[in-house]
């Protein structure tokens, strides 16, 4: 395992974080907004008095989640050029939520079946677009206290794809506490170290840890997988298809079909074989050797992902939710 007190001693840095408004019409975005929110189900219908997923309530601030994402990600990405994938039974939530959003941006899926087969319709769109490209994968569900900082880490990674596009960067945030509930990534050596940030090979995944497991990869420096992706689509495509080629296949008729005034009835077809695939365990943990990892502190990076680190999110910050 790495040395903690190396590792995070690189993970703070003076430059410039990049400004509101500084959007890049060469990279793109991927907004994962498609998830059922079943774990806080019981929190947010309190809230809201109805069915909606955490991304489309005010957990925090008087944004959604989706709504503070979608404003994090336009630092550096251009409006046409962010993707925002959603389910089509969200519908009445996230047609008003995505009122501004350009029409081709919004990416319908008639199911949820997983992060993978979300992130492969979206790079699957992008191919055809700028498959090229750096682009940022970026999960609705979390909160982040300093999103100038934290972009400032996501162009250094795009930057840092622009110039060895075979590298996928994952943001791996340095841990406060041996949190037993989140992913690990262990990081190996150094790989790109030119960049305002340091970037390291992918030693291993470690997924929800024991409490004695996690003392010993916080102590050793290993950091949150906080699901916050880098790479070209076309290398992601092609990630999905080494790890889970059966995936990659079904979506085959859907390819052909994108664009097409058959592709919605073509997504429901394919959709309706597919089963659950989740792309950090499926794909990312087969494949820890071909990933990279960017160490990221001091942007106050919450996965809001169950009632207690909402809870705690909320008293840490001074925030008390209106409810229904």
């Amino acid at each position: 395992m790495a040395n903690r007190e190396l590792l995070m001693a690189m993970t703070t840095d003076d430059s410039p974080p990049p400004t509101e408004g500084r959007a890049m019409s060469g990279y793109s975005g991927i907004i994962l907004a498609g998830g059922d929110g079943a774990r806080l189900a019981s929190l947010t219908r309190r809230l809201t008095g109805d069915e909606r997923p955490k991304q489309f309530c005010r957990l925090i601030g008087d944004d959604t989640l989706l709504e503070q994402t979608r404003r994090r990600a336009r630092v550096l990405i251009a409006p046409e050029r962010l993707l925002t994938v959603v389910t089509r039974h969200h519908e009445r939530f996230y047609l008003p939520a995505l009122a501004d959003a350009p029409p081709r941006s919004i990416i319908v899926q008639p199911e949820n079946r997983g992060t993978a087969p979300a992130v492969l319709y979206a790079v699957s769109r992008l191919a055809g677009i700028a498959p090229t490209e750096p682009v940022v994968m970026l999960p609705s569900d979390h909160h982040v206290s300093d999103d100038a900082a934290f972009m400032a880490r996501v162009e250094c990674a795009l930057e840092a794809v622009g110039a060895r596009p075979e590298v996928v960067v994952l943001l791996g945030i340095a841990p406060d506490r041996p949190e037993v509930e989140y992913g690990w990534i262990e990081p190996a050596e150094l790989i790109l170290g030119r960049w305002s940030w340091p970037i390291y090979h992918v030693r291993r995944f470690w997924e929800k840890p024991s409490r004695p497991v996690a003392e010993r990869l916080e102590a050793a420096g290993c950091l949150w997988n906080c699901f916050v992706v880098v790479a070209r689509p076309s290398t992601l495509e092609q990630l999905i298809r080494r790890a889970t080629p059966e995936l990659y296949e079904a979506f085959a008729p859907l390819r052909a079909r994108l664009g097409t005034p058959w592709e919605e009835d073509t997504a429901r077809s394919v959709y309706a074989r597919l089963t659950s695939t989740d792309l950090s365990r499926h794909v990312f943990q087969a494949c820890a050797e071909s990933l990279a990892v960017l160490p990221v502190s001091g942007v106050g990076w919450t996965d809001l992902g169950d009632p207690v680190r909402v809870h705690e999110a909320q008293a840490r910050l001074s925030w008390q939710p209106a409810t229904a």
